[in-house]
C-alpha cells in the first residue's frame, strides 16, 4: 500500500525489477484485475498495477478529485518507488489519466486503449454485450467475472457521492490541448465497434500526438485489448522492446 493525502493506494508490483517499468492503469468503475492479463504477459519488465483511488482495494479520496489529482498521486508513487520516464499503458479513464500524465511528465513510451480525452456530447454506458462476449473468450471467463462484479461502478447510479463527483468532473474535462504537448512515441489500439470512446477518437489522437499511431480491432469493443489479447501483447512487446 501506499499512502497518500491520507488515503490507502494498492498497487502490485512484479516481474523484473531491472526491466523497463511499465505501469498499467485500468477503466472507471474496474481494478487491478482488468489488466493483469496485459501485465502477466510482460514480466520480462518491471510491472506496477495500480487499484485508481476509489476501486479495488484503494480508498476513495476524501474530496472530489480531478484528472490532475490522479495525476499528481501516480507521480508521487513513482517518485516513491524512483521511478523517472516509465512506460504508461491505459485503458478508457486510466488511459485519460495516461494521457494527461504524458503530457505533463518525462514518458518512455505510451500505449492507450478506447481513451477518451474530450467532452462527449452523447454519453453511452457500456452493453451488456461487452460482458458476453469476453465470456466466449478463450481464458477470459474469469476476466468477465470480475468485470461483472466491479462494473456496477460504472453507472452513475450506482457510485458512492464520493465517486459520483469524480466521475462527473472527469467526464466533463476536456483535456485537448493537453494532448498536444505529448511528445513520447504512442500506440492507440481501439475497437472500431466501441459503444463507449468511438474510433473517431483514436483518428482524433493521432492527428494530436505527432508520434503516435493507431491500430484499430475490427469489430471489436471498448475492452478491445482483451478481446484480442495475444495480439495486443505482441504490439507492446515489439513497441517496448528495447533497441
Amino acid at each position: 500500500m501506499f499512502k497518500y493525502r491520507n488515503i490507502n493506494i494498492n498497487y502490485i508490483r512484479y516481474g523484473n525489477p531491472n526491466g523497463q517499468t511499465v505501469v498499467l492503469l485500468h477503466g472507471w468503475g474496474q481494478n487491478i484485475e482488468m489488466m493483469k492479463p496485459i501485465g502477466d504477459r510482460l514480466v520480462d519488465n518491471d510491472v506496477i498495477i495500480l487499484d485508481l483511488p476509489g476501486h479495488g482495494k484503494s480508498d476513495e479520496p476524501k474530496e472530489v478529485w480531478d484528472l490532475k489529482d490522479f495525476v499528481d498521486m501516480i507521480h508521487e508513487l513513482l517518485n516513491t518507488l524512483n521511478i523517472k520516464n516509465p512506460i504508461l499503458i491505459g485503458h478508457s479513464f486510466g488511459g485519460k489519466i495516461s494521457l494527461l500524465y504524458a503530457s505533463k511528465y518525462p514518458v518512455k513510451k505510451l500505449i492507450l486503449f478506447g481513451s477518451p480525452f474530450k467532452v462527449k456530447k452523447n454519453p453511452q454506458s457500456l452493453k451488456v454485450r461487452t460482458l458476453k462476449k469476453l465470456k466466449t473468450l478463450p481464458g477470459l471467463n474469469k476476466v468477465a467475472e470480475v468485470m461483472k462484479k466491479h462494473m456496477g461502478s460504472t453507472d452513475y447510479r450506482n457510485a458512492s457521492p464520493m465517486m459520483r463527483d469524480i466521475l462527473v468532473r472527469h467526464v466533463n474535462t476536456d483535456i485537448t490541448e493537453n494532448v498536444k504537448k505529448i511528445n513520447c512515441p504512442t500506440i492507440i489500439i481501439w475497437g472500431t465497434n466501441d459503444a463507449a470512446v468511438p474510433i473517431e477518437d483514436a483518428y482524433e489522437l493521432e492527428t494530436l500526438i505527432k508520434d503516435s499511431a493507431v491500430i484499430p480491432y475490427e469489430g471489436c469493443t471498448h475492452y478491445a485489448y482483451l478481446e484480442r489479447l495475444n495480439q495486443t501483447v505482441s504490439i507492446i512487446q515489439n513497441f517496448i522492446k528495447e533497441k
